[in-house]
């Protein structure tokens, strides 16, 4: 649905489900009123400002990549069918670029991920023992409005630290 932003040095490649409602009619990632995405990668330091929804396409200068793992649909999480889910894609991807870290933005992306690749049958915030290849793998709570009682921001905050760790 929206247009990955990968380029070759990314760092973290952030993976949410599918676009989000507004974000499909706008054609912006995590465009939503209520979503925490572009304020939480100023506040994790992620970024060094507030980016945004417009300015998607600038973070690969802040060496961040951002995708989907279901291209073909939309809306929330409990919307999608799942039949637009492609972990293959997203493993292509993987191996393509490289990135040092893959970080889900929300459970579901990940466990679907995770299952197809590890058979895992569910999954926790934050850093997973799993990689694939050198690519450590990431868990984070949504921050779609939608997913408000999930929301811990310390996950992004940890992912922010280790995201400057490694771009030095």
């Amino acid at each position: 649905m929206l247009a990955d932003v990968i380029e070759h040095g990314v760092t973290t490649l952030l993976c949410g489900s599918a676009a989000g409602a507004v974000s499909a009619r706008l054609g912006l990632p995590y465009a939503g009123p209520g979503n925490k995405f572009w304020p939480m990668l100023a506040e994790s330091g992620l970024t060094p400002r507030r980016l945004a929804p417009a300015e998607f396409r600038e973070l690969p200068r802040y060496r961040l990549g951002l995708t989907d793992i279901n291209k073909t649909e939309w809306g929330a999480d409990s919307d999608l069918t799942g039949a637009g889910d492609d972990t293959d894609a997203l493993r292509a991807k993987i191996e393509a670029y490289r990135p040092a870290i893959l970080a889900f933005t929300a459970k579901r992306p990940a466990l679907v991920f995770l299952r197809a690749l590890f058979g895992a049958r569910q999954v926790d915030y934050g850093a997973q023992e799993q990689r694939l290849g050198e690519t450590e793998i990431h868990v984070l709570p949504s921050p779609s409005g939608l997913a408000i009682r999930w929301w811990d921001s310390s996950h992004w905050h940890a992912l922010g630290a280790r995201h400057r760790a490694l771009v030095g």
